[in-house]
């Protein structure tokens, strides 16, 4: 007997186990594809020359294919194959992935503003004049016709950032069953006190996956986007240009590969398992059985059993709904809880999409070089804050109250270090005729005629244009022509430009009148002031997510238990459609509205943003989540005066039934209602 008994457990073991392993392979799959689609959004911004705003729809086309979905395949793919499921939502994934790569074959070669033709002088001796050569730019000012730019949107592909948007979406419908239905699978048919340690191991490995996802995201950066298409000594710009665009598509290639080979294993698992140790009942089923082999060799009838009580069961959900729904929401804690998140979220979200190109403008940083510091830096500083929040938990052994007070600490620290970082900053970088006049004095102008100048008046330049180059003097211009260079010598990215009478506004006679390509680096003093920031936002960081596991807690213990699915599912519902769509749009949208230079499209019209206000960008994006930080811990204030209400109203309670006070109350029906109903709260709530 014993023998026969031992068989089926390593079976359903290793079946356990390969599809733990599965689940948290899964889990690093779609952590490193969603943090490469956030440290590839600038790239995306400027291949398809599109705003901020725009941007931010597609980041939030995730979650909105997500919530598509997740009501759908939370209620009935526990009835299903969930293995299957999850396999199908990783097959979804991966075909979003590589939707979202497409655009790039359709597209052509990237053609980069420029305001003189380098790619026909690359390989020629021959010297260009900048100042002579662009009476014919003028043209460029002039709005094309509406059939003529018609006809060039849709020869450059302008409006292909639709397929990027359907394959995010495609990704967010995809990642729908993996968590719920996981995480279900393995509760139901491990042991119970086996399931945090398993969870723990998936999210442990899952952590990994933003890692790699923006290391992938900084590599990829410095590649050029046509690499194996075009002479790379053609290019005149380098990976630091604001023009530059990375391979962002080869990246959507090897996400949506991991993602395909995840999926793999969930084919070949089965529909149930046997419970783990066999010792125990399945936890979705509803009927007790006393002998353990009956678990091994009547799970399908047990299966049964539950689809035909499910009609039922799923009137009398229907039925309770709505009444359930109020009994939520009559809780004040939680409602209250759901909010501070909200508005948490928002501030995170805003930040995490938005802080690559922060870094960029703010502090002089390549794309890849902010996408790599965020990786390799602040994201083990959360994963380290995480598991600190958990420890001193247990180690404290701290109830509801206790929770609460770590997770506000936190909150409040990761508030004062973030109000810290936002008087931390490099001045505006020098731009003749934007942030500085050409004589090199402070003039911040948002009209683009300021670019025009006596000392280049006679060159008949485009303002349009964004094609920077950096003088002697340390100012950069925006174009050779906006220098007045007179003449050139060098090809590709060795090009200068000679006799700039607009850098002699500057300089005394004699001095060196020449200009190299690219913005002029920023002072030496920026460098350290840079690590300065990033140190308190990584500490920041830290102290934040130190808060989380204790705030869940909290949450976790401030609803009824048989409210409790109900409860997680309102609150995913919410934070994911208020707190995970809305703020990349309006982020990008007030972000937008601090834009000193606009690139321009092919076909004439406003492109991506080349050059940002420093001080404008810094005040509104530090602001704005400062603020969000600041609204979510006044209201975790409001939050602990309630639950620590809750808490003393429940200390008497204990207190009045352990002196039998409530004896002299049984003629009075409402005390002994009001006994009754908040039994289980104080089963529930902890001491500190």
């Amino acid at each position: 007997m014993s023998v026969e008994s031992k068989k089926p457990r390593e079976a359903c073991c290793s079946k356990l186990k390969l599809f733990l392993a599965s689940l948290a392979f899964v889990y690093f799959a779609k952590a490193f594809g969603g943090a490469y689609m956030k440290s590839s959004i600038t790239q995306i911004e400027r291949r398809f020359d599109i705003p901020s705003s725009l941007i931010g729809v597609i980041d939030g086309s995730f979650e909105m294919g997500n919530l598509l979905v997740i009501a759908f395949v939370s209620y009935f793919g526990a009835k299903l194959h969930r293995p299957r499921l999850i396999g199908i939502g990783c097959l979804i994934m991966s075909v979003g992935s590589f939707l979202i790569a497409l655009p790039h074959f359709f597209q052509g070669l990237y053609k980069y503003e420029t305001s003189v033709s380098y790619a026909t002088a690359a390989n020629s001796t021959e010297s260009i004049l900048p100042c002579l050569s662009n009476h014919s730019l003028n043209d460029a000012d002039e709005m094309p016709d509406l059939e003529t730019k018609t006809a060039c949107e849709k020869a450059a592909g302008s409006s292909l950032w639709i397929y990027v948007f359907l394959g995010n979406m495609l990704r967010g419908i995809g990642e729908t069953p993996i968590m719920p239905l996981g995480v279900s699978y393995l509760d139901d048919f491990s042991r119970e006190e086996n399931t945090p340690f398993y969870l723990a191991c998936i999210h442990t490995v899952g952590i990994l996956g933003p890692m790699f996802g923006f290391m992938l995201g900084s590599y990829l950066a410095k590649i050029y986007v046509d690499v194996g298409f075009v002479d790379l000594d053609s290019i005149t710009i380098n990976y630091k240009d604001s023009r530059w665009v990375g391979a962002w598509w080869l990246g959507f290639i090897v996400t949506g590969t991991v993602v395909l080979l995840s999926s793999i294993p969930f084919w070949f698992l089965p529909k149930s398992l046997p419970k783990q140790g066999q010792e125990q009942s399945q936890s979705k089923s509803t009927e007790l059985t006393t002998v353990a082999e009956q678990e091994n060799f009547l799970p399908e009838e047990n299966q049964d059993h539950e689809e035909k009580e499910k009609p039922v069961t799923f009137q009398e959900l229907a039925k309770d709904f709505v009444p359930s729904l109020r009994r939520l929401f009559k809780n004040s804690i939680f409602s209250l809880m759901i909010l501070t998140y909200l508005v948490a979220v928002n501030g995170f979200i805003g930040m995490i999409t938005f802080k690559p190109k922060f870094l960029e403008q703010i502090y002089g940083q390549s794309a890849s070089k902010a996408i790599f510091f965020i990786g390799i830096l602040n994201l083990p500083a959360v994963a380290l804050g995480i598991i600190t929040g958990g420890f001193v938990l247990k180690r404290f052994k701290l109830g509801v109250i206790g929770a609460a007070r770590v997770s506000m600490s936190a909150s409040m620290g990761s508030l004062c270090l973030l109000a810290i970082q936002a008087f931390i900053y490099c001045d505006n970088t020098a731009v003749g005729g934007l942030t500085v006049s050409y004589q090199g004095v402070p003039q911040l102008s948002y009209n683009q005629q300021t670019l025009l100048s006596q000392c280049n008046m006679g060159c008949s330049c485009s303002i349009k244009h964004w094609d920077p180059v950096c003088a002697y003097n340390g100012m950069t211009y925006a174009s050779p022509c906006l220098a007045g260079c007179q003449t050139s010598t060098g090809t590709g990215r060795e090009m200068m430009f000679h006799n700039c009478t607009c850098v002699g506004e500057m300089m005394t006679p004699g001095m060196n009148m020449s200009a190299v390509l690219g913005q002029c680096p920023r002072k030496s003093n920026c460098d350290r002031t840079f690590k300065i920031f990033m140190a308190l936002s990584v500490v920041g960081s830290f102290i934040s997510a130190c808060g989380g596991t204790p705030g869940y807690i909290v949450l976790l213990r401030s609803i009824q238990p048989d409210l409790k699915s109900l409860a997680l599912g309102m609150q995913t519902l919410i934070v994911r459609t208020l707190g995970g769509i809305p703020p990349p749009i309006y982020f990008g949208a007030l972000i937008d509205r601090t834009c000193l230079k606009w690139g321009t499209k092919q076909c004439g019209g406003r492109g991506a943003c080349r050059l940002y206000d420093a001080d404008a960008f810094r005040i509104t994006f530090m602001g704005l989540i400062t603020g969000l930080y600041f609204l979510s811990n006044m209201l975790w204030g409001g939050l602990y005066v309630k639950l620590v209400k809750r808490h003393k109203k429940l200390a008497l309670r204990n207190q009045a039934k352990e002196n039998g006070l409530e004896d002299n109350s049984v003629g009075n029906g409402h005390a002994n209602i009001n006994i009754a109903k908040n039994k289980e709260d104080t089963d529930r709530e902890s001491t500190i």
